[in-house]
């Protein structure tokens, strides 16, 4: 088996939010690399993995999970620094893990330069805007993403949008697109950590402490050690509103 036929493979399990079958996708990727190390989709898929059992909180040495996502990220630029969907990748995991967040930007606005209706793309560009601290423009790259790909990123729309709203403390409009998510999602971590944070910002603290519940049943990682905010006022409404919810007095 080639390594682009274990890279198709990983394909459905890297947007999963199962761990069990992100492990499996990290499993075949690491078997592509080993048959083709210079192959970029495969080490920015595998970088993309690493960041996401980060995001729910499924890995523990969040040390070394960090550093083998940023190893894999820059193998897969200096391999495939050309490509869209690597550029797109790469921009993610740097943006979360990376300290410079105008690097991850420029990351993104490459890819989108290099293909204007990459759908995916724009999602990612909404979500490296977010940690800016931009959420207006989130708003629109999220707007645009469902535009070009209205039936397969309802859910991701749902969450970036919901994401938005809740840095713009609009908190109802907000929550009602997160709990939409979650329906969609049920094993991601990121709208149970902000739909409690509405919540509880709208002083309806025993509907957050229930979401906190769910959020309790996929991860043990209630407040996430890695938060990608770069707005210092925007990391204390999340971790003001998750400590809240988590039912924490400090």
């Amino acid at each position: 088996m080639t390594a682009y036929d274990l890279y198709l493979r990983s394909f459905p399990h890297v947007f999963s939010f199962e761990k069990e079958r992100i492990a499996l996708a990290l499993d075949l990727l690491r078997h592509a690399i080993e048959r083709d190390p210079h192959y970029g989709p495969a080490l920015a898929s595998a970088a993309l993995c690493h960041h996401q059992l980060e995001l729910n909180g499924w890995t523990n040495d969040r040390g070394s999970n960090r550093q083998a996502a940023l190893d894999l990220v820059r193998r897969a630029l200096r391999s495939a620094g050309d490509d869209p969907d690597v550029l797109g990748r790469a921009a993610v995991v740097l943006g979360r893990f990376g300290e410079d967040i105008d690097v991850a930007i420029g990351l993104i606005d490459r890819c989108l330069t290099m293909n204007p209706s990459f759908a995916i793309g724009w999602h990612w560009s909404g979500v490296l805007r977010i940690w800016a601290g931009q959420p207006d423009l989130a708003l629109e790259h999220f707007e645009t993403a469902l535009r070009l790909s209205p039936r397969d990123r309802v859910a991701f729309y749902l969450i970036g949008a919901g994401e938005a709203l809740f840095l713009k403390r609009r908190f109802v409009e907000a929550v009602a697109k997160l709990l939409g998510a979650l329906e969609q999602l049920p094993t991601h971590a990121v709208p149970y950590r902000l739909a409690a944070c509405c919540y509880a910002h709208l002083g309806r603290l025993e509907e957050a402490r229930k979401i906190v519940g769910r959020l309790r049943q996929i991860t043990p990682v209630v407040i996430p050690s890695v938060v990608p905010y770069r707005n210092p006022e925007h990391r204390e409404l999340f971790l003001s509103g998750l400590r809240l919810a988590a039912g924490e007095t400090a």
